[in-house]
């Protein structure tokens, strides 16, 4: 009998110890819940730093990265941006031109500000302060001016940086051709009086400019008028002198003008006045008869020194040329436009296969490399007559011919740029460095820049 009570307060007591246990067991799981699920205090990440919450089996949290991606958005309609093909090819001019000019401004050179050092912080040396101001520093580059056809109004900008700026106010209205000497500060602009016959020529000059004072808009041009129905022109290379021809009853007659003095001279007569002139060097002008398809055409040189006069090239019909800076290069066409060098010297053409007229060309200044805008295609005849009459218009490429070699290459095709331009390419012109070339298209008279570089 006491073994049996023995017995029965043992089960007892066991059964009361393991009731504990399980109370003791729940009471601690019930603890890890509570302090898993606690608030986060600001700057914690969730789940605190507590070892064990990492393996809570009733977390509700998942291991797994959270996807923080957005919910996708509809983007059938999206059009991705058309990349730039070509920014070498830029509009410069926002209206047409009469005519332009490249030449070398200054202006202040753009300095980087250079940010603080951080030994220039709390605790370290002055800088040295200079005993002198350091005056501002400045450069030269390339820069345009160039005239409004509709108003003879003077605008300019850098070919670096295309910023129209108006320069002038004094009105001439309807100018057709205009031409700029003596570092842009000379201007000479062509246009028909009122009875629609008698052409007007008048030669001005531009007020110098103050070194950073360009912004101003309000300049007049004061000058005088050239002796009426001047029937051409042409200004030496580096744009010191004019020369121009003008009819005196039966004779034409040629004379030289200093921009700089004014001081004029004859230096040629003729009595047949048809003739085209250029002044490629202060030692040699070069004169051609008017082109036609049907007429033989004819080139001579003046001396200006000797006064001079003996013939170069005769009887190519439909002739058209453009002599090089150094006198010693003649590149000329004929009716089918095809392009040849005539060289002085030797007395020897050579055919460079390109078909264009030569004044959509330019000489470069060490008449080593010539620039054409030539027409991808050359259809109908009667050339060069049809294409001055504007009875026809080209789609230009812009092509780099190599005199030494005779190598020509296609550089651009405007009409494949991003511009999208159809060009017929007149008036081309270099910067002195040769780094951009100018030209004008025909088809609306609006100016154009292309980087070589």
């Amino acid at each position: 009998m006491p073994h049996v009570i023995f017995n029965y307060f043992m089960s007892k007591r066991n059964f009361t110890l393991l009731i504990i246990v399980l109370v003791i067991v729940v009471a601690v799981l019930f603890g890890f819940l509570f302090y898993k699920n606690a608030p986060v205090a600001p700057g914690e990440e969730p789940g605190g730093t507590n070892f064990f919450s990492q393996f809570n089996p009733f977390s509700n949290n998942d291991s797994t990265t959270p996807d923080v991606t957005p919910p996708p958005t509809d983007i059938s309609d999206y059009v991705p941006p058309e990349e730039e093909t070509n920014l070498s090819l830029l509009k410069v001019s926002s209206m047409p031109v009469a005519g332009y000019t490249v030449f070398q401004k200054e202006r202040f050179k753009e300095v980087p500000v250079v940010a603080p050092s951080a030994m220039e912080g709390e605790g370290a040396l002055p800088a040295p302060v200079p005993t002198k101001p350091t005056p501002p520093q400045t450069e030269f580059v390339p820069a345009l001016r160039y005239v409004d056809r509709a108003t003879g109004n003077i605008y300019q900008t850098f070919a670096d940086k295309i910023e129209e700026r108006k320069f002038s106010v004094t009105v001439i209205p309807k100018v057709y051709e205009a031409v700029f000497g003596n570092g842009g500060e000379a201007v000479v602009m062509r246009y028909v009086k009122g009875d629609g016959k008698s052409i007007e020529t008048f030669f001005g000059k531009l007020p110098k400019e103050i070194l950073g004072g360009d912004s101003t808009g309000e300049n007049e041009v004061r000058g005088t008028f050239l002796p009426a129905n001047i029937t051409d022109l042409s200004l030496t290379a580096d744009g010191k002198n004019l020369f121009y021809l003008f009819d005196s009853g039966e004779t034409t007659i040629g004379t030289t003008l200093d921009l700089t003095t004014e001081k004029k001279a004859q230096i040629f007569d003729s009595a047949f006045n048809e003739w085209l002139p250029l002044w490629p060097n202060s030692k040699l002008i070069t004169l051609t008869t008017k082109p036609s398809y049907l007429a033989p055409g004819y080139m001579y040189k003046l001396d200006t020194g000797t006064k001079g006069f003996s013939q170069i090239l005769a009887d190519i019909t439909g002739l058209t040329t453009l002599t090089s800076p150094d006198g010693k290069k003649v590149l000329y066409a004929n009716n089918t436009l095809a392009l040849n060098i005539y060289h002085t010297d030797t007395k020897v053409s050579e055919s460079l296969g390109v078909r264009t007229l030569p004044e959509k060309c330019v000489w470069g200044k060490d008449s080593l490399v010539i620039y054409c805008a030539a027409p991808k295609m050359v259809t109908g005849a009667n050339y060069p007559d049809i294409w001055y009459q504007g009875e026809t218009s080209f789609d230009d490429q812009i092509w780099k011919i190599e005199v030494e070699t005779g190598s020509a290459s296609i550089l651009l095709d405007p009409a494949s740029t991003t511009a999208g331009e159809n060009v017929d390419g007149i008036k081309l012109s270099l910067d002195q460095g040769e780094k951009y070339l100018f030209f004008v298209n025909k088809k609306d008279s609006f100016l154009w820049k292309f980087d070589l570089e």
